[in-house]
């Protein structure tokens, strides 16, 4: 009897466990910036663009960016919130980019394209 109340509590246990960690994955999910558009979806060199999303402050996103295959270009940050963030298009050739944010230290690759004009 003492042996089958000693097997409940450590799997009592190993289920709080695996609770708890379930618990931190959806609080860190309801946390992660996301963007989920891009407007105007094209501009030139320092227009003035917005992606809205969530979970953008500052405290969550440090930098914005337009990516290639090969570089990442900073645009320069005009206002920020929660939902939104105002960005310059940083100065690049003509062509299409990817929208990235840095979230601490990594830059995360969107799947939100734009495109800059000449």
């Amino acid at each position: 009897m003492f042996v089958a109340h000693s097997k409940w509590s450590v799997r009592g246990k190993w289920t709080v466990a695996l609770l708890a960690l379930f618990l931190v994955q959806l609080l860190f999910a309801q946390s992660a910036a996301k963007v989920t558009t891009v407007d105007p979806a094209s501009g030139k060199v320092d227009d003035t663009v917005t992606l809205t999303g969530e979970n953008l402050g500052k405290d969550n996103v440090v930098g914005v960016f337009l990516s290639d295959a090969q570089d990442d270009f900073k645009a320069t940050v005009v206002d920020q919130a929660s939902d939104k963030i105002v960005m310059k298009v940083p100065k690049t050739k003509a062509g299409g980019y990817n929208v990235s944010i840095q979230v601490k230290d990594r830059i995360l690759i969107l799947p939100l394209k734009f495109n800059v004009t000449e």
